[in-house]
């Protein structure tokens, strides 16, 4: 009678492990990880897993516990660092508007000149203006002056004041 010896995986810490035997736990474990991940081809990715680490050796069974019991914790295992990857990918991709939005506050050098520029063109059109316009843009607007102390200064109402605001105002947006 022939018969064909199967393949014991042994390491020197190790006992040995049938090869088969290890397979017939294939089912459950591919079930296990399937009704954690909810994904089956990530179960079966992590089984794989599983048994190349047994297969390469850097899982080594010790004979303490039942077969599944030591394969069911390695993949326990692997499931753990699978989610803790994921989480860390996840916190990263959560919103993907605002990882991407890691821009600073402060404007652009391009936009701090085009603000320089409209400033430089304001002010110029300020300066422009009728003496009486400008100076009450001056004190009130640029210098951000009471409104008393503005009338104060020109000798001129309130009234007065806000009818030349508005007039250059007026001016300046045409």
């Amino acid at each position: 009678m022939n018969t064909v010896s199967l393949p014991t995986l042994s390491t020197p810490n190790m006992g040995a492990v049938c090869w088969t035997e290890m397979v017939s736990h294939r089912g459950y474990l591919v079930r296990f990880a399937q009704r954690k991940l909810h994904d089956p081809m990530l179960a079966e990715d992590l089984v794989h897993d599983v048994f190349e680490a047994v297969m390469s050796g850097r899982a080594a069974f010790s004979g303490r516990s039942a077969l599944r019991s030591w394969l069911t914790a390695i993949l326990k295992n692997k499931l753990v660092d699978l989610i803790r990857d994921r989480a860390r990918y996840h916190e990263m991709d959560a919103d993907d508007d605002e990882a991407l939005s890691l821009e600073c506050d402060a404007a652009r050098p391009d936009e701090l000149a085009e603000h320089r520029e409209r400033l430089a063109q304001t002010l110029g059109r300020i300066e422009r203006l009728p003496e009486g316009l400008r100076d009450v843009m001056r004190w009130r607007v640029l210098h951000d002056e009471d409104t008393e102390l503005v009338c104060e200064r020109l000798a001129i109402s309130q009234d007065s004041l806000f009818v030349r605001l508005h007039r250059a105002r007026k001016q300046l947006l045409c």
